[in-house]
């Protein structure tokens, strides 16, 4: 294989692990799912506070969502889904 492919192709592999692993350290407290509040319900309060939803999931222990914060700034946060605290790594 080409050298300048090769190392093309580590630089393009390390840069997408990078990206894959961003939240890696993001860990909220777990509470039984019956305990977790709407997502609907924090879209509404960050809506309220100025930010622009894009998009919102659920992983196992968190919300998190990608918008921009009523600064302009483009994130994605992590939230407590009981008390809708932001949770930082």
């Amino acid at each position: 294989m080409n050298p300048l492919i090769r190392n093309l192709t580590a630089i393009a592999l390390a840069a997408c692990a990078g990206t894959a692993l961003a939240h890696g350290k993001v860990e909220c407290k777990e509470y039984p799912k019956s305990e977790w509040r709407p997502h609907t319900e924090l879209e509404q309060k960050l809506i309220k506070e100025g930010w622009t939803i894009r998009r919102m999931e659920k992983t196992d222990t968190c919300y998190e969502v990608y918008a921009k914060t009523p600064e302009g700034k483009r994130v994605e946060a992590f939230f407590d889904p009981k008390t809708f605290e932001r949770v930082e790594e």
